[in-house]
Order: C-alpha cells, then sequence, then structure tokens
C-alpha cells in the first residue's frame, strides 16, 4: 500500500502539459480548488505558441509557485511528443523542480476509471447498494491506432486505495493479430478503450497522476523525464 507522505501547500501549484496530439491540453491546480485546465487546437503551430498559452494559463500565478511539471511522454505524434517533454525537461531544470512524465495510455485508463468511480457513485445512490471492490478498481486496457497500421496497447489497473495505476502490461506497439491475441489470453476480466480522439482533454489525468506519485515523495529530475514513441528512448 503507498503512503500518502505529504500535501500540497495552498499558494504553490502543479503544471501540466499535453502534446502528443494536434491539441495542446494545459491544466494547472493547488488541488484545494477546482483546476484550471483549456485545450487548443494547434496543429503546426503548437511550438511558435505553447509558451504565450503557459503564460496565459498560470496568470495570475508566477513560475515561482510551481511546484512540480508533468508532460505526456507518448505514444503519440513524434513532433508534438518531443515538443512538451523538451518543454517540460527546461522548465524543470529551469526552476529546479521534479518533472513527470505520464503514459498517454495511462492518461486514459485513469479517465476512464475516474469516470467509472463517478458513475458507481451515481448508480449507489440511487439503488442504495454496495459497491464492490473489484467494480471500483476493474482491469483497462487501451489502445490506440499507431503507425504502418499498427497498435499501441496497454492494461492497467488503478490501486485498491486509490493512490496511482498500475501497468500490468506496459505500453507496448502491437500488430492487430498480436494485440487480439493478448487481449483473448488475457488471465482476467478487463474493460477496453480505444484512444482516437480528444486525448488532450486527459491532461487533468496526467496532473492528477503525478499528483499522486508526489504525494508518496518520488521526485524525478528533468533529464530523467523522457519521451515514449513505441521504440527505445531516444537522447533529447
Amino acid at each position: 500500500m503507498s503512503t500518502i507522505i505529504k500535501h500540497l501547500p495552498p499558494n504553490k501549484y502543479a503544471l501540466a502539459l499535453h502534446t502528443t496530439t494536434p491539441d495542446l491540453g494545459l491544466a494547472i491546480s493547488n488541488f484545494t480548488n477546482h483546476p484550471k485546465s483549456q485545450v487548443w487546437n494547434l496543429s503546426r503551430d503548437l511550438s511558435s505558441h505553447i509558451h504565450q498559452y503557459l503564460i496565459g494559463l498560470i496568470k495570475p500565478h508566477t513560475w515561482a509557485d510551481i511546484e512540480f511539471i508533468a508532460v505526456a511522454q507518448g505514444p503519440g505524434g513524434f513532433t508534438g511528443t518531443r515538443i512538451g517533454v523538451v518543454t517540460a525537461r527546461t522548465l524543470a531544470q529551469q526552476l529546479k523542480i521534479p518533472a513527470f512524465t505520464i503514459s498517454t495510455l495511462a492518461a486514459v485508463a485513469w479517465q476512464q476509471h475516474t469516470s467509472n468511480q463517478h458513475s458507481q457513485s451515481s448508480n449507489q445512490l440511487e439503488n442504495n447498494a454496495s459497491i464492490t471492490h473489484s467494480c471500483q478498481n476493474p482491469v483497462i486496457a487501451v489502445e490506440m491506432p499507431a503507425q504502418r497500421g499498427q497498435i499501441f496497447g496497454a492494461i492497467y489497473q488503478p490501486t485498491s486505495n486509490n493512490s496511482g495505476i498500475t501497468p500490468l502490461l506496459p505500453d507496448t506497439v502491437f500488430t492487430p493479430a498480436a494485440w487480439q491475441a493478448t487481449l483473448a489470453n488475457w488471465h482476467t476480466s478487463y474493460q477496453l478503450i480505444t484512444a482516437k480522439s480528444n486525448l488532450a482533454a486527459t491532461v487533468n489525468s496526467i496532473l492528477e497522476l503525478a499528483y499522486l506519485d508526489w504525494q508518496q515523495g518520488k521526485y524525478p529530475q528533468w533529464f530523467d523525464a523522457l519521451p515514449y514513441y513505441g521504440q527505445h528512448p531516444v537522447d533529447i
């Protein structure tokens, strides 16, 4: 069981970026007030405008108010993913703060888990019925189209105390046949999610997963933040 060892001071904030698609997703929160987030379709203008959108999002706060930064590390588009990770690394290095990298697929799985919990809570109130532990933390398989007809696939399960998400099968590139065989032979029941659109909107999940890691005392250095392209990480 993971132990929460610290909480974010109310005057400090966490910042998250999602750039693995043509959309830019940004989020900022002190985890006391409602998070502030927004998505913009920038396409080829991402590298030119990301900094101005970042500055606009954090106002009226300053860079000194940022306690840590999180970024979607991929899989996703090569250029966009690279821009996001480089930006996060640069800010973390300059501000001397930790830089968390979160899988694009893990963020989708966490968003689905959060949605499942909300639905279950509503059903519980309506039906006055208890919710089993297994229903609260189902195994979630996530698939996303990759280049050359392949598929990015991963299988995740939220921890029993909601302190994070565990990769039962880490992000991997599959042929369609190999992915279907993996799912067919998986040893537990699972919920399958296809990640195709609006991925930048999962930036809030990027923020939440990084916060859960930060609460447990993790402090990844800026130089450890690497993109995932579906192959071995490359140096930036």
